[in-house]
């Protein structure tokens, strides 16, 4: 089986050199051709999308673009449609991951791009979205308007499906031409969307392209990065860094880097009715896409004092984790990431062997791992791959020093919580540098508008022009109407 990746306004495929990408699930094999533009090349992309974005592209209303990708999102929900059927066929294949796991995680994801949720996208960055339009009124007087970038270069990770989507949706509705870097181990999904785009609305032909090279090759970056206003990376925190040094100083470069996630547990959480349903839905958080996301726990924070204690929790998890993986059976892992899985239990169960109070749940053959710590300590990275700790501890508000130290590194908490003691952690917790609270079961789902740690999905891409007071008042003198 083979499918040709990207989307290259202007160049035919016999322009341009191709490499191959292999991916194979058990007898299956798949070849994704990925285009390799030379830096000439890359630069002739990127004039044709600068002048289309401005011909084409800030000429469309928000509304119609809006109404654009709200039609392409329909597409790729109905399951009869062919891009979707490619998309349930191909997605497992090269990522790995249970067929019906991407299928749910699919419709789940792109429920949150329809045009009512993209209208949260607007409000949450923009009290009059207008402003998008044409000049609008402001507060302290006179009138602004925001305008996107003629380019926005977007480099993409792959540790999750169809992940580019957030944005490339963003980048559109700021009317920012578009030119992505698609991730070697996801290629697809970015390159179809912008296909699917095209045939609803044909005037965005020249307006965004979707390409890739080899990561580490700084020569086609540095070519591309030289001719954008806007970059949006994410990734490594050393390649992050490379980034920003190769991107001019002039330029806006918004970079998004690792990340740590946590649960936690409140002893309101934990009666005999609930427990289970709690622990399913920590699991859930477990499983989906394997803690690939940012946003996936590494350590669950259980509050003692319930009727169900912390240990007798931890054996819910693990019996819900097992339950899933008959559900959901977690990927083969390359080498690199087993090893990883190995270690992390090697350590664990080296601590276990010299201090108490510690269980290991789930042999070195499962699927899945869970180490108990019946004395409170401190956050740290799990193994991945459907590895989680459950730490015991008196008081949830005792938390925030044990994650203190990793304030750089913290995005998500998924909290069971009654709602006096939610707000109470929520205050701790956004002052040692938690940017996203949510529900168990939702952590790996942020909501539509989500502040992507912290920040502006649409208000961190734009460039006001304001016309202050004082021009328009002056302006006055000069009509045609004066006396």
């Amino acid at each position: 089986m083979a499918e040709f990746a990207g989307y290259l306004p202007g160049l035919s495929a016999d322009e341009v050199d191709w490499q191959v990408l292999n991916f194979d699930r058990g007898n299956e094999h798949v070849e994704i051709a990925v285009p390799v533009l030379s830096e000439t090349q890359l630069g002739e992309l990127a004039a044709r999308v600068k002048q289309a974005s401005r011909a084409h592209l800030k000429s469309l209303t928000v509304s119609q673009i809006t109404d654009i990708i709200d039609k392409a999102i329909a597409r790729l929900l109905d399951r009869n449609d062919p891009y979707r059927q490619k998309a349930e066929r191909l997605l497992p294949l090269i990522t790995g991951y249970d067929a019906e796991m991407v299928r749910l995680g699919l419709t789940h994801y792109l429920k949150t791009f329809r045009r009512a949720e993209l209208q949260k996208f607007l409000a949450e960055d923009f009290t009059n979205p207008g402003i998008l339009d044409d000049f609008q009124p402001v507060p302290k007087g006179g009138f602004a308007k925001a305008s996107g970038p003629d380019l926005l270069v977007h480099i993409w990770a792959g540790n999750v499906p169809g992940l580019p989507l957030w944005s490339l949706i963003s980048g559109l509705l700021v009317k920012a031409g578009t030119i992505g870097k698609v991730p070697s181990a996801e290629p697809l999904f970015a390159g179809w969307f912008a296909e699917l785009l095209v045939e609803i609305e044909p005037k965005l032909a020249d307006c965004l392209a979707v390409v890739w090279w080899k990561g580490g090759d700084e020569a086609r970056e540095s070519a591309l990065l030289k001719q954008a206003d806007v970059v949006l990376a994410y990734g490594g925190n050393d390649s992050l860094a490379a980034i920003r040094a190769r991107t001019p100083i002039t330029t806006r470069c918004l970079t998004y880097g690792h990340k740590v996630s946590f649960g936690m547990v409140s002893r309101a959480a934990l009666d005999t009715g609930k427990a289970w349903s709690v622990a399913h839905q920590a699991a859930y958080d477990v499983i989906r896409y394997d803690q690939q996301g940012c946003y996936s726990p590494h350590v669950f924070f259980v509050e003692r004092g319930g009727k169900v204690s912390p240990r007798e929790f931890s054996k819910y998890v693990a019996n819900e984790l097992a339950c899933f993986e008959q559900k959901f059976p977690r990927r083969a892992l390359p080498i690199e990431e087993a090893g990883g899985v190995a270690a992390w239990r090697h350590a664990e169960e080296t601590k276990s062997s010299s201090q108490g109070g510690r269980d290991i749940m789930g042999d070195a053959a499962s699927a899945w791992g869970v180490v108990y710590v019946e004395e409170a300590e401190d956050l740290a990275p799990s193994g991945l791959n459907r590895t989680i700790k459950i730490v015991a501890i008196d008081d949830l508000a005792d938390t925030a020093p044990r994650i203190a130290p990793f304030k750089a590194f913290l995005q998500t908490v998924g909290i069971a919580a009654a709602p006096e003691e939610l707000f109470r952690l929520a205050a701790s917790l956004s002052d040692v540098g938690v940017t996203r609270i949510c529900a168990l079961g939702h952590m790996t789902a942020p909501e539509a508008g989500w502040h992507h740690d912290g920040r502006f999905n649409l208000l961190d891409l734009v460039t006001l022009t304001e016309i202050e007071r004082s021009a328009e008042n002056a302006a006055d003198d000069f009509a045609p109407y004066v006396d």
